[in-house]
Parts: structure tokens; C-alpha cells; sequence
């Protein structure tokens, strides 16, 4: 009888947890799907500095594109569709959330909001912008010494003088 209630007790410790986990994760999005994945999860599209991405929605009901990003180097695209859920139940009956982040990230809040077609009406555009395409340098790199442009001409490819006795290293 007490093995039976302490196994009661297991169980039922066990379902909180799972319900509190599940709880916890519903204000997140996860481009890699959530607790249980599956379709309809969302979308995310990286960009890079050798495969910079624009990413085009388009509604089919009329061919015109609602939703344009040029997804900079370096950072990611998520979206995701919530029906029924837009301003006009039947132009815009749907609401698209997304946000741009920093690429590889897993986990995040959907912070921007847009209303759209119903998500059955959309046609995802998929483009690649001519590469090269730098990504932005962090704010921490102004504050190395070897940037180049805070290096004098001679460590420059171009090159200049070296600095003599009388020449001050940096000018």
C-alpha cells in the first residue's frame, strides 16, 4: 500500500513538472520547434556574408508582396503565423510575428507583428543577393588596437615609411 502511494505521488510530482516546463516555454519561440515540434512551427532563414538572403512574402490572391527584408549578414530571419488573429477577417485575417536576431539563435520572443492573407495565400520568395556582402562590425571593434584603420601607412597593405628616430610612431 505505501509503495502504491509513493508511486501516486511520483506521478503526479511528475505531471507538475512537465506542466510547469510546458507553462514556462509558451512565451518563447524556438525556430528549431518547440517542446513537441511539428509543421506549422515557423520559418527561419540566415543570411551570410557569402549567402546574403532577401526574404519576399507574397499573396497569391493578388501577386503583390506585403512583407520585404534584406536579411543583413551574420543575423537571422524567424516568423511565424497566428490565424485568425488579423484585423480584417478577409483581407488580413492572419497575424505574422517575427523577429531579427543574431544567426544560429535558438530560442526568443516573436517581437514584431505584422496582420497578412491567411498563411494558405502566402508564397515564401527565397533570393540571394550578389556576395560578398560584409556584416557590420560589432561596437567592441573599435576598441582594438590592429584595426586598420587606426594603423599607421606602413602596416597597411599600401605601406609607407617606417617610422625613424626622429618620426613619431603614430601620427
Amino acid at each position: 500500500m505505501l509503495n502504491r502511494a509513493r508511486a501516486n505521488a511520483h506521478a503526479t510530482a511528475l505531471a507538475l513538472s512537465s506542466a510547469a516546463l510546458l507553462f514556462s516555454m509558451s512565451g518563447c519561440y524556438r525556430p528549431a520547434g518547440s517542446y513537441y515540434p511539428g509543421t506549422g512551427q515557423g520559418y527561419t532563414y540566415i543570411s551570410t556574408e557569402m549567402k546574403p538572403v532577401t526574404i519576399t512574402l507574397i499573396d497569391t490572391r493578388t501577386e503583390q508582396p506585403f512583407f520585404k527584408l534584406d536579411i543583413p549578414p551574420g543575423k537571422q530571419l524567424s516568423f511565424n503565423f497566428l490565424g485568425g488573429k488579423g484585423d480584417d477577417p478577409v483581407t488580413r485575417p492572419d497575424r505574422m510575428m517575427y523577429a531579427i536576431w543574431e544567426s544560429d539563435t535558438q530560442t526568443g520572443r516573436l517581437t514584431n507583428q505584422l496582420t497578412c492573407p491567411p498563411q494558405d495565400c502566402v508564397r515564401i520568395d527565397y533570393t540571394l543577393r550578389p556576395s560578398p556582402e560584409w556584416a557590420e562590425e560589432p561596437p567592441e571593434y573599435m576598441l582594438r588596437i590592429d584595426a586598420p584603420k587606426d594603423a599607421p601607412a606602413w602596416w597597411t597593405p599600401a605601406g609607407g615609411p617606417l617610422p625613424g628616430k626622429n618620426r613619431p610612431l603614430y601620427e
